[in-house]
């Protein structure tokens, strides 16, 4: 089952990704920008998506590991089921949600360009 400490690990590997707290749970930003963060009721890791067509993508591909609830139904979030998300797809979200709100400089440090 993944964990927070799984999702700051893969955090550590991505330039100006920040521990942080949003609505009182542990969170993730970069440069102040929303990443991820803890939910409570129910647990689940609440992760920023691409567009509202990717997260229908993910809710319809895998709903044993995705869901939303009302609060989410026009923000493009998506809630994970950590002790369902393969651990791989999981750096794949937390990376996702970085580039979308990273800036460029960061996002070309990480793919080993010059800002």
């Amino acid at each position: 089952m993944a964990t927070w400490d799984d999702v700051l690990a893969i955090a550590a590997t991505l330039p100006g990704a920040e521990a942080g707290q949003s609505y009182g749970t542990p969170a993730l930003k970069v440069r102040g920008k929303f990443m991820c963060r803890l939910r409570s009721n129910p647990d689940a890791l609440v992760v920023r998506v691409i567009d509202m067509a990717d997260r229908e993508a993910l809710l319809l591909g895998q709903p044993d590991v995705f869901f939303i609830t009302p609060h989410y139904k026009e923000y493009p979030a998506i809630l994970v089921r950590m002790e369902a998300v393969d651990p791989v797809q999981l750096r794949e979200l937390v990376e996702d949600a970085w580039r979308l709100q990273a800036p460029k400089k960061l996002v070309a440090e990480l793919d080993g360009g010059s800002g």
